[in-house]
Parts: C-alpha cells; structure tokens; sequence
C-alpha cells in the first residue's frame, strides 16, 4: 500500500559516548544501522530523505539528502529539514540509531495518518516517542518558530497540533518487546544490541 508519507531519517552526526564514530554506521549483526533502517524505508516510501549535515559522508546511499536550516542543532531541527524537503503531505521521522525498528510499527502510525491530524505518534507509559512519528506539512511554521526561539523540546510542540496516538496496547501486539525505541546511545547499547540480535536469530 502507498501512503500519502515521506521518509525522513534523522543522521545527527558524530556521537561523543562513542568516541566521535558516527551512529548512522555502526554496525549491527554486520549491517550499518543506516542500511537497516533503509531497507525498511524502502518497502514503505518512495521519497526517503536522509536529514545530516556531513552530507558528502552519505553520497554512496540513494537518497535524498539535505541539512538543518537553523544554526543549532537539535532533533527538532531535524525533522524540520526533513519536513521541508518532502514531498508527500506527511513525513515519518525516524533517528539513524535504531537497528530494529519494526515495518508494523511504522504502518501503524501510517495508517492513521489524514483525518485532519498534524502528528501520529506513538505512546507507551514512558510517554511520547517522537521520533518514530509522521508530521503534517502543517507543523513547519510552528516548528520554526520554536525553533528561532531555540525552545527545542519536541513534546512541547504537540499542545500546538492535533494529535493522533498509537497505543502501548496496540503497539505490543506488532512489537512484544517494544524494541522499535530501542536506540543505540553508548557501546553498552551496541552490546545489547547484538546479543538481542543474536538470541533473535538462533
């Protein structure tokens, strides 16, 4: 099924607990996240944006790249260059850390998209994930306003758009384990990570 959705994925760049690697090609059970997570993108949009500013770093993936607009830098800036760059009405936002990522959790917030809503978002009991989420082309003006006024909190911005969540509830009937949210922060994560791959697939 095609969505009316680009996919946006988050590269912020150098990441100071890993001693300055770049999280986006780390390596999981051998494959770079990046290559992970566009896989997945691939079989669910046909307008993938990658979002960085080091972009010469990405030229040997097919996609669309472009950087934050706004001198500081945070996720919000992010999604908001991806936003502007789509071409679809809503953009899925994912960051370049998350190696297990589910199809199902993504065509859950994808499903809900329309019905006059600016962001679908999933919520479990540790409350928003917003970077596993779809915004409205709607958000952009919004969006750059905070940002301008450097208020870079996310779920701040959600008092200011009609929002549609995705359960916990539901969420645990495609992702037992919730590991979709699962990011990779520190090497202790990247340890976790391959030890959940590896009891995965014996």
């Amino acid at each position: 099924m095609t969505y009316p959705c680009s996919g946006v994925i988050l590269a912020g760049g150098l990441s100071t607990r890993f001693s300055g690697r770049n999280k986006a090609l780390i390596q999981v059970g051998g494959r770079s996240v990046l290559d992970r997570i566009c896989s997945l993108f691939q079989e669910l949009f046909d307008d993938i944006i990658l979002v960085t500013n080091e972009p010469l770093r990405y030229l040997e993936w097919d996609l669309t790249i472009t950087t934050d607009m706004f001198p500081v830098r945070s996720s919000l800036t992010g999604i908001h260059a991806g936003l502007f760059a789509a071409t679809r009405p809503y953009a899925f936002c994912t960051a370049c850390d998350t190696p297990f990522l589910k199809k199902e959790v993504v065509e859950m917030v994808l499903e809900r998209l329309g019905g006059g809503h600016d962001v679908i978002v999933p919520e479990i009991s540790a409350g928003f994930e917003p970077l596993c989420a779809a915004y409205s082309k709607r958000c952009l003006e919004v969006m750059a306003r905070h940002i301008a006024q450097e208020q870079l909190q996310i779920k701040r911005l959600f008092r200011k758009f009609r929002v549609r969540t995705v359960s916990e509830q539901r969420l645990l009937e495609k992702d037992p384990d919730l590991l979709s949210f699962f990011n990779i922060n520190a090497p202790e994560d990247l340890v976790k990570a391959e030890r959940l791959l590896a009891g995965a697939l014996s």
